[in-house]
């Protein structure tokens, strides 16, 4: 690597015509400047010249280890100068890359390289005898000397059409999918991208994201393909928002994509104001709060499936809006479309689900013919013959000035006494909360089987933290008693899978539950002291006041028939478990029964009302 910066002379429009092929559009920079900076960490980098070079070396001696040009090549590797070689070399040699990340569980790994019918694994030689997949394995560091001795020369047969990647992600049978992704897919959000940001051979671009996020091939070549530099973090220097940021300033970054979580975190961070970042980019998770008027940069929230390349929407977030972010425009070459259960156009402010059509939308699944007949359909809004689009399971509204907003997926939707809950929504109104940093709502079964909410919180740095019953009441100012969680959580650090997104099956393990406080408001009326005590024997618990909520202190929809029937039998009214969730305290359930007495009493005769009040 050389260890001095080099000048910089290319500009956008300066490309040679190959706009389809990501690898070429980086070999161009070989021929019209090859001193321009391509990777930098921490003062070490590395040209574009030299990029191609060892590129188009590793290229062949792959090749001749695997006798064949093409195919699948798996990479497991640390984020590194080596990794983005590989890849390209990859590429350069007419093949497709399977990015993995080290660490997933051996099993994951072995399955992703089998299933994707990968040639070659690129790792460290331990790994490639650990998993034991039974194809040839490159060690770069081990093998860099043979590499190096390569020859430079490389031309493969590429097409739009090629493979550029299989991304692996979370499947619902319990095994990873493959999403398969070619270069023509690659290059309209690529050329997208650089000119939605105006990115240029000036530009410093971090490198942070996970490689096993579909983002990170935005990051890398997006930028590479525009001549700017990309700059690579030591991993001590992304353990904490802090660091990152510190980081970003001393390097001068001036572009940055980090997941939504990050960047929700560096947005609460003083920034200076001759920070040389221009442009913060979210996604991969639902972002619930507008950046601060006072950041000196601006935001900018991406909304994308992994089976449509990366992104599908943007939008320029308003600083110091008070509205849910939306998600924004289509990206060019996008298109996007919110339909009902019967397959048809919604109304613009409408809920409908999100599919997407368009340039972005990938081949489908690899070896699940099934599955990609069943998400990926033909696109009846097209005028393209053969034109797809893609089923997401999200839902999405268009507002009246165009731009789309996430209402939350599908399967984060639950039923909670008979009431639909977004789960999300919880969590946006958690986050207004000035104690609050971070906050997402689950629902977990209760002892007796019953589906119940459970907050998962992690706190700012004060000190007390709320108290259950405290946050139980700032959601109600909001939200109706239904979708109020009955269990919060403290969360010690936030448990992120390896694309920096919300790992939701580690939340249990890293939460600390709340303990619930009781009041002992005495009741006010013979009614209410009959129905406190009924209360309190169904649940067993004697520490509990009328204006207790009774499904946020231990009730679930067994012990609340039990309680139905004993009010019924006790006053002889036809109250229904319905009414129940509708007035959920002691208090409120007293108005209730009140009220159906004297509805009662008005249907009576005058003889039978006189015996029903000497009774």
């Amino acid at each position: 690597m050389s260890l001095s910066p080099a000048p910089r002379c290319l500009e956008n429009g300066q490309l040679r015509q190959s706009a389809d092929i990501i690898a070429n559009r980086i070999a161009s920079f070989d021929d019209l400047c090859p001193d321009s900076v391509a990777l930098s960490k921490h003062g070490c980098t590395l040209t574009f010249g030299e990029l191609n070079r060892r590129a188009d070396q590793f290229a062949n001696y792959l090749a001749e280890c695997r006798g064949e040009s093409g195919g699948i090549v798996a990479i497991c590797m640390e984020r590194s100068v080596e990794w983005i070689i590989t890849a390209l070399g990859i590429m350069r040699a007419g093949a497709a890359y399977v990015p993995l990340e080290p660490s997933w569980p051996d099993s994951r790994l072995s399955y992703a390289v089998k299933d994707s019918g990968a040639s070659a694994l690129v790792c460290r030689g331990d790994l490639a005898d650990r998993l034991r997949v039974g194809i040839n394995s490159v060690d770069p560091w081990c093998d860099a000397a043979a590499i190096a001795a390569s020859p430079v020369s490389i031309c493969k047969a590429i097409t739009p059409d090629s493979l550029a990647y299989v991304i692996y992600t979370s499947g619902s049978t319990g095994f990873p999918k493959g999403v398969e992704i070619t270069h023509a897919n690659l290059a309209n959000v690529v050329r997208w991208h650089r000119e939605a940001c105006s990115v240029n051979s000036q530009d410093r671009v971090s490198h942070l994201l996970g490689l096993g996020f579909d983002a990170a091939a935005l990051e890398i070549w997006a930028h590479l393909c525009a001549g700017a530099t990309l700059c690579l973090p030591d991993e001590s220097e992304r353990s904490s928002p802090e660091l990152i940021q510190a980081w970003m300033i001393r390097e001068r970054v001036t572009i940055s994509l980090v997941p939504a979580i990050l960047g929700a975190r560096l947005m609460t961070l003083e920034w200076p104001p001759d920070s040389a970042l221009r442009t913060l980019i979210v996604g991969g998770d639902v972002l619930h709060q507008a950046p601060p008027a006072s950041l000196p940069f601006r935001v900018i929230n991406h909304y994308g499936p992994t089976e449509c390349t990366v992104v599908t929407t943007w939008a320029t977030l308003t600083p110091g809006s008070d509205e849910l972010p939306p998600i924004g425009y289509p990206i060019d070459g996008a298109k996007v479309y919110l339909l009902g259960d019967q397959g048809l156009q919604v109304p613009d402010g409408t809920v409908g689900e999100i599919y997407i059509g368009g340039s972005g939308v990938g081949r489908g699944y690899r070896n699940l013919p099934a599955l990609t007949e069943q998400s990926f359909l033909p696109d009846p809004f097209s005028d393209v013959t053969g034109a797809m689009m893609y089923r997401t399971g999200d839902l999405g509204r268009r507002r009246a000035d165009g731009q789309l907003e996430f209402h939350g997926r599908q399967d984060r939707q639950v039923k909670i006494r008979n009431q639909r809950v977004e789960l999300d929504e919880i969590g946006s109104v958690l986050l207004r909360h000035p104690d609050v940093s971070f906050a997402v709502a689950v629902e977990r079964p209760s002892d007796a089987g019953e589906k119940q909410l459970t907050a998962y919180v992690l706190f700012n740095d004060r000190h007390p933290v709320p108290t259950t019953r405290e946050l139980q009441e700032y959601l109600l100012r909001s939200l109706p008693d239904y979708m109020i969680p009955s269990a919060f959580a403290r969360l010690r650090f936030l448990p992120l899978s390896a694309n920096g997104k919300l790992d939701l099956t580690m939340l249990a393990s890293h939460g600390d539950l709340l303990p619930l406080e009781r009041t002992q408001e005495a009741p006010a009326t013979p009614i209410e002291e009959k129905l406190l005590a009924m209360m309190q024997e169904v649940l067993g618990n004697n520490a509990i006041g009328g204006n207790d909520n009774f499904f946020l202190i231990g009730g679930h929809s067994l012990l609340g028939m039990q309680l139905v029937m004993r009010i019924r039998q006790s006053f002889g009214t036809d109250l229904i478990l319905q009414q129940l969730f509708e007035a959920p305290t002691v208090k409120r359930l007293a108005r209730t029964v009140e009220q159906m007495i004297i509805e009662s009493i008005n249907a009576l005769t005058d003889d039978e009302a006189r015996a029903h009040l000497t009774e």
